[in-house]
């Protein structure tokens, strides 16, 4: 069954190519990929490789867990599953549920009904 590793403090300027041939050094590589901004398409400093085998992906780990590419440690080890409904969101942190009552200053409208005409 396939492993997938999590590759994290990965330089910029890394490419797929270049982690394929860094972990098949341990064992067949069934995929690598970086994950890149969809804004501005530039990496996010982590990927994930998936090797077929088990035990190849362990020895990949121990081996290259801290190794140093183009001046950064990287961290390497088990992915860990996606959690359900996937992450992002909120409410953006304008006041929440707070009730919306009549506010302070300018945005009262004056009382036309209880205030005596001349």
């Amino acid at each position: 069954m396939a492993k997938r590793i999590f590759v994290g403090n990965l330089p910029f300027s890394a490419t797929e190519d270049q982690l394929r041939g860094l972990f098949s050094q341990h064992g067949e590589v069934a995929s690598a990929s970086i994950v890149t901004d969809k804004f501005t398409n530039r990496s996010r400093g982590f990927a994930f490789v998936e090797m077929s085998d088990d035990a190849a992906a362990t020895a990949a780990i121990s081996a290259l867990n801290g190794y140093n590419l183009d001046g950064r440690p990287l961290t390497v080890n088990e992915a860990r599953e996606r959690r359900e409904g996937g992450g992002g969101g909120g409410r953006g942190g304008f006041g929440g549920d707070r009730p919306r009552g009549p506010r302070r200053g300018g945005d009262r409208k004056p009382d036309y009904n209880s205030r005596p005409r001349w």
